[in-house]
């Protein structure tokens, strides 16, 4: 048990707290898994601590109900978080994607960007370790096995960094797969490039099959990068060709206007919608992106 389910000196035969109840046993000897969905409901997480990421941005880390459990959050997969402040009518609910690896231990972490008069956003940055939110999962997203693509492109802006990363994570971590990754990375301004440190580890490590491109709407000087927004023709210039068929997959995730632009947007979280912007006009199908 986490120090936080339970009084201190309790904790070698405390009974469960009411969180972990509604985990059900492993009957196999398999890992228990916090996050079950189907009609678990929602799960009250304690946050074990904060860390400020940049001028809008915290990494925030939930304790699990117990400190030998796996999230259970596939890849790709988010969770729904909710939140109802006292002078709210009804409560808020939200999506996010943790960062976190599927098999981390007794803890799970989200990257929350703050958004003017975004109630949930603001509310999880007003946080104090201590303290719980409510969150639901998983809800699957794409089901990534290992190399069933040979090449892949993430194409993300701003906090869509997310499932990129999640993603990418997990396929760098599995000595077994062998995929390549191209990252186009939009974003503001330097400061705003989420993982920045972690990306470039990756390209050190795997030069071979790693490349990140970056792109700033407000770069310094001194930036050596992409300048303004994600164009077609850096798009054409860095990713895999349309003619590789089912050996490639893109992965679109970002604002709105972003969407628009380059592959259109879903119809509902459901839906993928046509295939639209950028990579339809650069001869891509529909079967060959996927919109997170």
């Amino acid at each position: 048990m986490r120090g936080g389910d339970a009084p201190s000196g309790q904790k070698g035969n405390a009974p469960p707290s009411e969180e972990a109840k509604k985990i059900p046993a492993s009957t196999d000897g398999s890992v228990k898994k916090a996050f079950t969905g189907g009609d678990q409901g929602f799960v009250s997480l304690v946050l074990e601590n904060t860390e400020v990421v940049n001028h809008n941005t915290k990494k925030l880390r939930f304790k699990l109900p117990e400190e030998d459990m796996e999230s259970g959050l596939p890849v790709a997969s988010a969770v729904i978080t909710k939140y109802k402040g006292p002078e709210m009518q009804k409560p808020v609910i939200r999506p996010y994607t943790p960062i976190s690896d599927v098999d981390q231990k007794g803890s799970v972490d989200f990257i929350i960007k703050a958004y003017p008069n975004g109630p949930m956003s603001e509310h999880m940055h007003s946080m104090e370790p201590g303290q719980r939110l409510d969150i639901k999962g998983p809800i699957p997203k794409f089901q990534w096995k290992p190399n069933m693509h040979e090449h892949i492109a993430l194409i993300a802006g701003g906090t869509g960094i997310t499932p990129m990363w999640q993603t990418a994570r997990h396929i760098f971590r599995n000595p077994e797969d062998k995929t390549k990754v191209t990252l186009v990375y939009g974003n503001v301004s330097e400061e705003d490039i989420l993982l920045k440190r972690e990306w470039e580890e990756l390209e050190n490590t795997y030069p071979q099959r790693f490349r990140a491109f970056y792109v700033l709407d407000n770069p310094p000087e001194s930036w050596q990068g992409g300048k303004g927004y994600v164009t077609k023709e850096l798009l054409k210039t860095v990713l895999p060709e349309p003619k590789e068929g089912d050996k490639i997959k893109l992965f679109v995730c970002g604002p709105p206007g972003m969407y628009k632009a380059i592959s259109g947007g879903k119809k509902s979280p459901s839906d993928q919608g046509e295939l639209d912007g950028y990579l339809k006009e650069l001869g891509y199908s529909k079967d060959q992106v996927y919109k997170f």
